[in-house]
């Protein structure tokens, strides 16, 4: 077998801000759908409720995007960001001159000042009073922030909170009577919808595009935007032009609802590809209410971490359906509200409060709309037995970032790793030595992948240098800190078989399920 190390991301997606000066330009991405069919007299509260509505018009269509660009637009901001640079980061012009002419020119430098980063996004303006939301990634460690309208009229910004979570940040500036635009439901809207987008892409202030939606409740393939174990990733896809300097402006729908905060795309160059994100204006909402009414956000939690689930997944929960939310372990360093509750590794969330659970994304959008102390009932699948929990959500902590420094799980070659064909991986024993050095936790101890088959049923599913396997949870229970643990808990299954392994992280720091069908 080969070794496999951390498997590429094969499409690069990108959160937007546009630094202009030195730097790469940093400003957040647009999304650009293609909007409803309207009917006579472009009345935009009375669209067709379908593209393919017969006896629309495309000037009729047409005219609809010219009434709600002109109505919507004039909410819609400039942000520029400064960042004061460091002292370190300044260099010379005079890099490149002849020996003994740099000495000369450094004695006019000795004045020179640092230049600020600037960055460039968008953002729109949601109470007559100056409240604007926009993306976190656009004000983070802003040092100045300035946004102008469609009039012209520039003011300076205050930021009043941002969420790197859910990377929803709101400003407010100083005045009265701004244009506003009203907060949609994007729980209401269907793929194939037409929206429009405003924002300012590359410099070209208050740019109008269209799209449609292409899907919602993206999430897995979008995790490396927002590694932060508590973040949110619950996006609105669209197939829209987005390109740098669009972030934080909305995604409005044929009524002239913004439906969703402008976020990000999927690109290999920066640049539009075909895809972008925005964040749904019920969750950007929320976020919103609580950074005015506290000061920050209050985001309720179970506990726990969870991922999509896989066909091998359901087998093993005993689910005919591929739907709910894998437990895969307790969240480190707090309480865990959902295991003192009860819920372990390996269950599957099916349900809260009675409402099915189909994807990670749901799950978190429904805990998210509670408040901590909240009781919720957690309705799991436990290996073909379902249970029911009640669980009552504390507060996430405010340090939301995981310790990830851990050394490789692996080692020295002292013992020969022992190889499982059928399930396409090596392990070896994991040594106290070894343990202490990768800094794994005591009750977690166990064997090491030391190899990946690359044509295996673990390829990207367990990863060499990181991933401990310390409990096989089903056919049967069963700690494994040696090979002959693990040889015996797989000595009776049979090629289709599906075998569930708790694993440990030791670069996260925290443990998941693996399920994997025997054989592949």
């Amino acid at each position: 077998m080969s070794k496999q190390l951390f498997p590429r991301a094969t499409l690069g997606v990108v959160a937007a801000l546009a630094f202009v000066g030195g730097l790469i330009v940093a400003a957040g991405f647009n999304l650009t759908p293609f909007g409803y069919a309207a009917q006579q007299k472009a009345d935009p509260t009375k669209m067709a409720a379908s593209p393919a509505t017969p006896g629309v018009s495309v000037a009729e269509t047409g005219n609809a995007f010219v009434t709600i660009a002109e109505r919507e637009t004039p909410a819609v901001v400039s942000i520029v960001t400064e960042r004061n640079a460091p002292k370190t980061a300044m260099r010379s012009p005079h890099q490149n001159l002849p020996p003994g002419m740099d000495d000369f020119f450094k004695q006019f430098d000795q004045n020179r000042k640092p230049q600020p980063e600037e960055g460039s996004g968008s953002g729109f303006i949601v109470s007559s009073d100056g409240y604007i939301l926009t993306n976190n990634h656009v004000v983070a460690d802003a040092d100045k922030v300035t946004v102008t309208l469609l009039d012209k009229r520039t003011f300076k910004a205050r930021v009043v909170g941002r969420d790197p979570s859910t990377d929803v940040a709101v400003i407010k500036i100083a005045g009265s009577d701004f244009p506003t635009l009203s907060l949609g439901d994007d729980a209401k809207e269907k793929v194939g919808e037409w929206v429009l987008a405003i924002g300012n892409p590359l410099g070209l202030d208050f740019t109008v595009t269209a799209g449609i939606i292409s899907a919602k409740g993206r999430s897995r393939e979008l995790r490396a935007l927002m590694p932060s174990q508590y973040a949110i990733q619950d996006y609105i896809q669209t197939d829209a032009a987005i390109n740098p300097g669009n972030s934080g402006g909305p995604l409005v729908n044929i009524r002239g609802d913004v439906i969703g905060i402008n976020s990000a795309i999927a690109s290999q160059t920066g640049f539009y590809s075909g895809y972008g994100f925005a964040i749904p204006i019920t969750l950007a909402k929320t976020v919103m209410a609580d950074i005015i009414q506290y000061g920050r956000v209050r985001r309720a939690i179970l506990g726990v971490s969870i991922q999509d689930l896989r066909p091998e997944d359901a087998q093993a929960a005993g689910l005919k359906e591929i739907r709910g939310a894998l437990v895969g372990g307790s969240t480190p360093g707090q309480e865990s509200p959902a295991a003192k509750a009860g819920i372990e590794a390996g269950d599957v969330i099916v349900a809260i409060n009675g409402q099915p659970i189909d994807r990670v994304a749901q799950l978190q959008r429904l805990i998210r709309s509670q408040k901590p102390g909240d009781v919720v009932t957690v309705d799991v699948m436990r290996f073909g037995q379902k249970k029911s929990f009640r669980v009552k959500l504390i507060e996430a902590p405010s340090d939301e970032q995981i310790a990830a420094a851990a050394k490789p799980a692996g080692g020295d070659d002292a013992t020969p790793p022992a190889s499982y064909d059928k399930l396409g991986i090596s392990v070896e024993a994991l040594t106290a030595e070894k343990a202490s050095r990768a800094e794994i936790p005591d009750n977690q101890r166990g064997l090491a992948v030391v190899d990946v088959d690359a044509s295996g049923p673990a390829f990207h599913l367990l990863f060499v240098g990181r991933d401990v396997i310390v409990r096989v949870l089903s056919p049967s229970q069963k700690a494994i800190p040696t090979v002959a643990d693990l040889n015996s808990a797989l000595s009776q299954l049979k090629d289709g078989d599906v075998v569930s392994l708790l694993v440990y992280d030791a670069q996260l720091k925290a443990t998941r399920v693996v399920n994997l069908r025997v054989g592949g």
